[in-house]
């Protein structure tokens, strides 16, 4: 036991975690858990926040070692911002994942990390990109991710439909996330939720005690 935990040190704290990103009719839903871990084995935190906003009406959410994600977006939105002002006009979705997908290409080699980029812009509206280890990057109408989405894909496959509403769409990605928090030893906490849309950017907190409960629980 005491090497194990000398070995999950060495990993440093990861967020082992479920993510998500969903659009629907006038906006798209960016969510994830709370919870950090050291080496898959260790809680080292239950209210990390990863849903980082990167723009206005552009958020990321992180996978993988926190110390690697958060470096990287520190880094995304000094260039985002940058890129903004260079355009004089907000910038698009997809510039903002490219950003991402730039630095996680030329850094391939030292970083563990992933990312989900999801936003609104006044070109195409609402739009998910999936931003995978060593920076390929994937546009999808909604994905999942982390060591919790394993426990889920069957349940993100059979429910999700194009078009949702707002409400239908909050309760896809709510029974998602606790479905992923109550299977997954690494994911848990409280659910964290971005509702964004034109008119502007929703804030949702969904305690731990407060998430739907399902028949094995």
């Amino acid at each position: 036991m005491e090497k194990r935990f000398m070995d999950s040190q060495i990993k440093g704290v990861s967020t082992g975690t479920t993510i998500l990103a969903v659009t629907f009719n006038g906006g798209v839903i960016i969510g994830s858990d709370s919870r950090a871990s050291i080496g898959g084995y260790y809680v080292s935190s239950k209210t990390i926040n990863k849903l980082i906003q990167v723009h206005d009406r552009i958020f990321c959410c992180i996978a993988g070692s926190l110390a690697d994600a958060q470096a990287v977006t520190k880094a995304a939105k000094f260039q985002i911002s940058f890129h903004s002002i260079q355009m004089e006009s907000p910038p698009l979705v997809k510039a903002a994942a490219s950003v991402l997908k730039e630095l996680c290409y030329n850094n391939k080699e030292e970083l563990q990390a992933g990312f989900i980029t999801a936003g609104w812009d006044r070109k195409k509206g609402p739009q998910v990109y999936t931003v995978a280890l060593g920076g390929m990057l994937l546009s999808q109408p909604f994905t999942i991710g982390g060591s919790g989405s394993t426990y889920i894909y069957g349940y993100a496959d059979a429910k999700y439909k194009p078009d949702m509403s707002k409400e239908e769409c909050l309760q896809f990605a709510t029974n998602a996330l606790a479905l992923a928090m109550g299977r997954d030893n690494v994911s848990g906490g409280v659910a964290h939720l971005v509702v964004i849309t034109e008119e502007g950017v929703e804030h949702i907190v969904i305690p731990g005690d407060k998430l739907p409960k399902f028949h094995d629980e």
